[in-house]
């Protein structure tokens, strides 16, 4: 008896096998952004340095076996008051974000895995720019696990603190419907700088964006969200499914993407299984052994280009340095267990 073979059964099989090889090829660089411009409380700056404290205070040696690139910080924008009441310090994160952008696009060009530390969620605009200057006629998906939806504009927050804009930025969403503030030109013309930095016009589709974990958000933000259909994985439908199914979900949901972005601000955990230790803690979030399997879910993912963490902010730890240390344990475990 003669056995026929799928000719085209086994392309599949090498191509995916050669897919997986080179992404095993890939070393993990760590892009080191201090800035914390774009948030409301002080602190946030320090959660970098706070992560490495947590692996030296373990006597772990994780991070030398990797490279450290550090993009520098404009914190002392900080020490002057801000022209920008409905962008503060606008100015400030077109700088942080362009040198974002550039390490992360040098990063990937050379073939490499960016993995993002940063100070505040505010820069992640410039992340997202960076992967999309490198791939501008690719498809890419962000997982966003936040508490937060951070899809403010300078015409709909109420605080002016712009680390609630960067998926407004990223999709070039002005959200004029839900109105609040009357923007002035100058800001208005950096606003339009910033969401057309790396490529002109939006990064990625509403279509293509997950939320995991949301579950603070406002009037006007609740309008960008039912208005586009975004999907948000809330932590009951995590409590409920379990998180390889949640995984699952929103591969499957961004399976025409061609690469794929997570984005993980650590108030997405619940505050009283970690800590306080964060700019803006929202209680009945995720555990961190759920956020731990998520990332790692994602991960695995080949079309993972990029990952980061955000808002560690050691100066509201009610616990010494808990909160650095479970992002830590997060990080190393992602990166342990990846294929990148």
């Amino acid at each position: 008896m003669v056995t026929k073979i799928n000719s085209l059964s086994v392309v599949g099989k090498y191509a995916n096998f050669a897919a997986q090889q080179e992404i095993m090829s890939k070393q993990t660089i760590f892009v080191i952004n201090r800035s914390e411009i774009a948030a409301g409380t002080r602190g946030a700056s320090l959660g970098p340095e706070a992560i490495f404290t947590a692996a030296r205070s373990l006597k772990n040696t994780f991070f030398s076996n990797y490279k450290k690139e550090d993009i520098g910080e404009v914190n002392d924008l900080l020490d002057s008051p801000t022209d920008h009441a409905c962008a503060q310090r606008i100015e400030g994160l077109i700088e942080v974000h362009q040198r974002v952008s550039n390490k992360v696009a040098e990063i990937l060009e050379n073939g490499d895995f960016p993995f993002v530390i940063a100070g505040d969620h505010g820069s992640a605009a410039g992340t997202i720019a960076g992967i999309k200057k490198t791939y501008p006629d690719k498809r890419l998906g962000v997982v966003w696990i936040d508490a937060h939806g951070d899809l403010h504009t300078p015409y709909t927050t109420p605080s002016g603190n712009m680390h609630g804009m960067p998926l407004a930025i990223a999709l070039n969403e002005d959200n004029l419907e839900s109105k609040l503030n009357n923007v002035p030109e100058n800001t208005a013309k950096l606003w339009a700088d910033l969401k057309n930095m790396g490529v002109k016009g939006p990064k990625l589709n509403t279509e293509d964006l997950v939320f995991i974990a949301v579950r603070d958000t406002e009037p006007e933000e609740d309008f960008i969200i039912q208005k586009y259909g975004i999907r948000n994985y809330k932590v009951e439908e995590v409590n409920q499914l379990g998180t390889k199914t949640i995984v699952s979900k929103t591969l499957d949901r961004l399976k025409d993407c061609d690469f794929i972005y997570v984005s993980f601000d650590v108030d997405s955990m619940d505050p009283k299984a970690t800590s306080y230790g964060t700019g803006t803690p929202v209680k009945n979030g995720l555990m961190p052994k759920q956020a731990k399997e998520i990332l790692q879910g994602l991960m695995q993912s080949p079309k993972t280009v990029c990952m980061e963490f955000v808002e560690v902010n050691p100066c509201l730890d009610e616990k010494l340095n808990r909160m650095a240390e479970v992002a830590f344990e997060l990080i190393e475990s992602v990166v342990l267990n990846s294929k990148k």
